[in-house]
């Protein structure tokens, strides 16, 4: 089009800026960056940077307001290094200073001729949106207002959408429009040549010195680095002394000695609180994170790949993923916005739309009802068949697929920056109370600016609450970090081999219990292997089968490829973790370390679509071609590679991992109640409340419902017997439980129905609420009567008001009639009230079945067809290679023992799943690798004896 310059100006936005800026010189073009301005849909005024600093300040004065959640104010303020641009019309309200001036919308170019003569030649410049290509553009644009408004396509009004008018239109044209306006084309190119930001793209932009300055920041590494070498090793060989110290000499030849010591400061920060954490992540291969105590891993036993964590050609600062409790993170995150204001944010993060997502969001917006808009959601939809109204639905459905719905945050990223973060974005109060970035992950790196990686995760909080339980509930002091001793603890190897894991971080899952099973893994080498062979691209590769032949069967390992089995001998010739991927692009294909890791992120799903990986992956094959490999072999290994590298851990980072499920593990083995608790009172386990429980009883201990005087907000223990928490009062308000824990902690417990009322604030409703889950069962009264006795109390009365009163009178006693009381009212309170019912669900079915087989013992019964009745636990969905569904389900059996099964998609679509409750199940026992499942042919719920809908 002949574009040489041009203006990106997103509305209160500059996420685009920084790859307008990195991209547009390669086509050409001189970028500008600026922002335009708006409340809602009006527009005050547009701003240009004409340098780095003007973009510092229009991103400060944004900021200011879009973290305060304020209007902006009409007028611009002074921003020295700027230029403001007032539409026309807004102008004639305001007395332009320095660097301001009118623009002219093409649309406004007659009126401006006539009316504009108030405005000095020399502060006209032209203000042409270039928002749409075409008439299409324009259309997606009101569907995705429309869809933003939550409001039908016909209903949308004017102000709320752009001009069809507003189109990218050649420079010729647009000087032509403007011919009328003698100088406003010569002053638009004017301001414009003015106007140059720049940044050197890959150059870090991450904090420089964590000291004073880079020599004492190298100093300060090498004496905590040399203190925890003398922590972790009492007499350290040569071996370890000579690469702590190439590995030091390498962290300070490449820069990152400052991001090292931001992350042991860190650590150390949240060690002085008595934070749990675990550092992962490529930076537990690293000898000087383990000796810093930012990982716990220690890379010499492990044999761990230092340049899969650095190498002399890497750029971009190493990955350290330190994971905290959920309870814990924000105060970390705190300490950092703390000590480095202005140069912190989180990481910007763009959820776009999903296709299904799409489907439906237009649908809304043209008024189709639910019916319609589920069958063009549908995966075999005849599209000939389909009305105007429904082609329009998945035509524009594929053009907004993929584009940006919501600004969120990053999982995990936090910058800290040299210069102030304003420097480079506008910054976002986000709603987890910390400023964001407008752009993404991609575009910080692109910048130079690398993430410090803070997460969550309810594991440790499993951990931290069990050690503090056992101290309080046992008055035991225990020592969680002895990993050492827990690595050869006979009990905890028994548990792995067996997969008896039900709540430990990472080792839970049904298919992670059925791989160590098979595996009959009971060391750390082989967790740390299964940890990132059960990741998905091992199984899709195909090679977590060869892997376990390989390891149970060593005759197998000589079926290896002998350039495979030469590079990765410690997994028998199978990539099981990202630094292989880089050994085989290395030492196979002769691929350089810093072209091996562009592969590896390539993969990753980060920059799958950039050049520089379709580069690597032709350079890739040109090398393998120039080695004289056979085609067929090395699109076997890329495909390997390809399918496998997305997903898989660095071996640091499973070993990470293997050492927080050996902590869980020992807890399980040795204080399995105190455990339990602890896993229930942090959720996010793989489980459901409801299992929790049933475990806990599995492991001795005794559960009751939630109870007004033993009660907590969370599970509480109290010797054996683990009350549930009034959190798991389905409809209990915050507030109700709040008023009851507070009275009772300041005037000890309740004795009855009627006390309770007269100290406690609650309405009728909250009241029948706890009543129905036998929260006031130590009265000694049913259900029933309290309830009776509840209405009397309260009566009219909306929300009891407490009143301090000498002597308690009891209520006048009532002459009931006889009450009836079902068998199965309770179980049926439980379950709309809990979500799960506290009896045993086996005596629940309206049918109870004979001749049905358990889950122990199952293994005897290989090649039989059997039936089971089954509890439902879990059922996990995959899609075979034709595109078909397929489950593998999860059940207890009536002695609470877990057994699997699967549902091929011929089985699954005859006898589909219809929600939670009691299965009776028949199919052939199969085995694989000697661990017994139930391949289901015909399965049926089995109905409750009453109707579980009702109330």
């Amino acid at each position: 089009m002949g574009i040489r310059r041009m203006a990106l100006t997103d509305i209160n936005n500059t996420s685009g800026c920084l790859d307008f800026l990195r991209q547009a010189g390669e086509f050409g073009i001189a970028p500008i960056i600026g922002i335009d301005f708006r409340n809602d849909t009006e527009q005050l005024f547009v701003c240009l940077a004409k340098n780095n600093r003007g973009f510092r300040e229009m991103n400060e004065y944004l900021s200011y307001y879009k973290t305060r959640h304020q209007a902006i104010p009409a007028v611009a303020p002074v921003l020295p290094n700027c230029f403001i641009i007032y539409p026309w019309q807004k102008g004639k309200s305001v007395v332009l200073k320095k660097d301001e001036y009118v623009g002219v919308h093409p649309a406004d170019v007659a009126a401006f001729r006539l009316y504009g003569g108030e405005y000095a030649q020399d502060r006209q410049v032209i203000l042409a949106t270039a928002s749409f290509r075409n008439k299409k553009d324009f259309n997606t644009h009101r569907l995705l207002r429309a869809i933003y408004h939550n409001m039908l396509l016909s209903k949308l009004p004017k102000t709320h959408q752009g001009n069809l008018n507003d189109q990218l239109v050649a420079p010729q044209a647009l000087i032509d429009t403007y011919a009328e306006l003698p100088g406003i084309v010569k002053n638009t190119d004017d301001l414009l040549k003015q106007c140059h930001v720049s940044f050197e793209f890959g150059k870090s932009k991450n904090k420089q010195c964590f000291t004073g300055s880079l020599e004492e920041d190298k100093a300060l590494l090498r004496k905590l680095a040399l203190e925890g070498l003398a922590y972790r090793y009492k007499n350290p060989p040569e071996l370890i002394t000579k690469r702590f110290e190439t590995e030091l000499q390498t962290i300070f030849d490449l820069g990152f000695t400052p991001y090292f010591l931001i992350n042991w400061d860190i650590v150390d920060y949240a060690r002085r609180q008595g934070f749990f954490y675990i550092g992962r992540g490529s930076g537990a291969n690293s000898l000087i994170a383990y000796c810093l105590r930012i990982t716990d891993v220690d890379p010499i036993e492990l044999d761990l790949y230092f340049e899969r964590f650095i190498n002399p050609s890497r750029k971009n600062p190493p990955d350290f993923d330190i994971d905290f409790s959920h309870t814990d993170r924000d105060q970390i995150r705190q300490y950092i916005f703390e000590k480095y204001p202005g140069h912190t944010a989180l990481v910007g993060s763009y959820s776009t739309f999903e296709k299904k997502s799409c489907i439906r969001q237009i649908g809304k917006v043209f008024g189709l009802p639910d019916h319609e808009i589920e069958i063009l959601q549908g995966d075999r939809i005849n599209k000939r068949g389909l009305d105007e109204y429904g082609k329009l639905v998945l035509q524009y459905a594929e053009m907004i697929q993929g584009l940006p719905n919501l600004l969120s945050v990053h999982a995990c990223g936090v910058l800290i920056s040299e210069e102030p973060i304003t420097c480079y974005t506008a910054l976002e109060l986000m709603p987890v109370g910390f400023v964001s970035t407008q752009f993404s992950m991609i575009e910080a790196e692109d910048v130079g600016l690398y993430k410090y990686d803070i997460l969550s995760q309810r594991g440790l909080g499993h951990i931290k609450d069990a050690v503090d339980l056992v101290k309080s509930n046992l008055g035991e002091e225990i020592d969680i970090h002895r990993i050492q001793d827990f690595k050869i603890d006979p009990r905890i190897k028994e548990m792995l081999k067996t997969g008896d894991s039900i709540g430990c971080f990472y080792v839970e899952s049904p298919a992670m219990r059925q791989l160590m099973r098979k595996l009959e893994v009971d060391d750390y080498l082989g967790l740390v292997a299964a940890s990132s062979v059960i990741r998905p691209g091992v199984a899709s590769s195909g090679m977590m089968r060869e892997y376990i032949l390989r390891y149970r069967y060593p005759e197998k390992r000589l079926e290896a490829h002998p350039q495979l089995l030469r590079i990765m001998p410690d997994t028998f010739g199978v990539m099981v973790y990202q630094e292989d991927v880089i050994k085989v692009a290395h030492l196979y294909a002769g691929l350089t370390l810093e072209e091996a890791d562009v592969m590896r992120r390539g993969m990753s799903g980060k920059f799958r679509s950039r050049a520089e990986f379709q580069r690597v992956k032709e350079q890739f094959f040109a090398n393998c071609k120039k080695k004289n490999y056979p085609d067929d072999e090395a699109a076997e290994i890329w495909r390997q590679i390809e399918s496998f590298a997305g997903y898989s851990f660095a071996k640091g980072h499973s070993a990470s991992y293997a050492v927080e499920s050996y902590q869980s593990l020992y807890l399980r083995a040795y204080y399995p109640i105190e455990f339990i608790t602890g896993v229930l009172n942090n959720f996010g386990g793989f489980y459901s409340t409801e299992f929790y429980l049933h475990e806990a009883t599995m492991l001795g201990a005794t559960v009751e419902l939630p109870c007004i005087n033993n009660s907590d907000n969370l599970a509480r223990l109290q010797g054996k017997v683990i009350h549930m928490g009034f959190c798991l009062v389905k409809d209990l308000e915050n507030q109700t439980i709040k008023n009851i824990l507070e009275e009772r902690h300041r005037n000890g417990p309740f004795i009855s129905l009627n006390e309770f009322v007269k100290r406690v604030a609650v309405s009728l409703e909250q009241l029948r609420i706890l009543i129905r889950i036998k929260a006031f069962r130590f009265t000694g009264k049913t259900s029933k009567e309290l309830l009776w006795d509840a209405h009397m109390l309260l009566n009219k009365t909306k929300k009891t008001v407490p009143r301090k009163e000498l002597f308690v009178a009891a209520p006048e006693p009532t002459d009931l009639p006889p009450l009836e009381y079902g068998d199965f009212e309770d179980a049926l309170d439980q379950m709309q009230i809990l979500g799960f019912p506290y009896t045993s669900p086996f005596t629940l079915p309206e049918k109870q079945y004979k001749n049905t087989v358990p889950a122990r013992g199952l293994i005897q019964h290989l090649g039989k067809v059997v039936y089971m009745v089954g509890y439902y636990v879990n059922i996990k969905r995959v899609t075979t290679i034709h595109g078909d569904n397929m489950y593998f389900g999860t059940f207890i059996d009536s002695d609470g023992v877990l057994f699997d099964t699967v549902h091929f998609p011929q089985s699954i679509e005859q006898y589909p799943f219809t929600g939670k409750g009691c299965y009776i199940l028949k199919g052939k026992v199969i085995e694989d690798f000697n661990v017994p499942s139930l391949e289901v042919t015909n399965m049926e719920r089995i109905h409750w004896a009453f109707n579980a809908d009702e109330k």
